[in-house]
């Protein structure tokens, strides 16, 4: 399944490049989601959420209306996963406060799987130069994707996967190091960070890796038509 994304800085929507950098705006939010029609799901970040400077809220209750929607940013307590469901989240994400200094954050993660349950949780494993990278990718763990993946498994129903080291770059994935967390958990996999070409997606689909795709989309690079008819040819 390819999964457009949607991210929201200012009220507006954004593409970053390595998740510093602003490389473009896109069309206003309710433009997007309907250039978005008949996919049969999106991924939003509220960035401003994510960064600790404001929200988006009025934004993503919109498009929740307009679209089934994985959203995350800021999602840093239970009461802020709750609201993104009742703000009409299908599924919520969840990457910086799955972790603490010494590794997954379990008691956090138990009480959002209580309170959210874990099938509507999705756990962000964004990875640079091999390492778990959180706060806005600005801070690098110790530990690797591959290492937690295992143990993250009964706090979620999958994991989105952004392989920074590419992300926003136009230059291609890391299809290898996506196989090897393939192999590692049976659960939902959502690639994301460099996927470029029809050949990426291909690739990554046949792995049983769903894709979400940002910059790819918004340069033109690849065309939604195009990935239209293949999400109906692999569902």
């Amino acid at each position: 399944m390819i999964i457009p994304c949607i991210d929201l800085m200012d009220g507006k929507v954004v593409q970053l490049r390595q998740g510093r950098e602003k490389a473009l705006e896109g069309k206003p939010p309710a433009e997007t989601i309907e250039m978005f029609a008949g996919f049969p799901e999106i991924q939003v970040i509220d960035l401003d959420a994510a960064m600790g400077r404001g929200s988006n809220g009025v934004i993503v209750k919109d498009l929740a209306s307009r679209a089934q929607l994985r959203v995350g940013g800021g999602v840093r307590s239970v009461d802020r996963a709750l609201e993104l469901l009742e703000q009409g989240a299908y599924r919520v994400i969840v990457g910086t406060a799955a972790f603490s200094d010494e590794g997954p954050d379990i008691a956090f993660l138990s009480q959002l799987k209580e309170a959210v349950g874990a099938s509507r949780l999705t756990l962000a494993l964004d990875s640079r130069a091999g390492h778990i990278v959180v706060e806005g990718w600005r801070q690098a763990t110790r530990w690797s994707a591959a290492d937690m993946i295992a143990e993250l498994e009964p706090y979620c129903g999958g994991f989105l996967c952004t392989y920074v080291d590419k992300e926003g770059l136009m230059q291609g994935t890391d299809l290898s190091w996506f196989q090897s967390l393939r192999a590692r958990t049976g659960h939902e996999l959502i690639a994301a960070g460099g996927i470029t070409t029809m050949d990426d997606i291909k690739a990554l689909t046949a792995m049983g890796i769903h894709c979400a795709i940002g910059m790819s989309i918004y340069t033109g690079h690849l065309a939604l038509d195009e990935l239209r008819a293949f999400n109906a040819v692999t569902r």
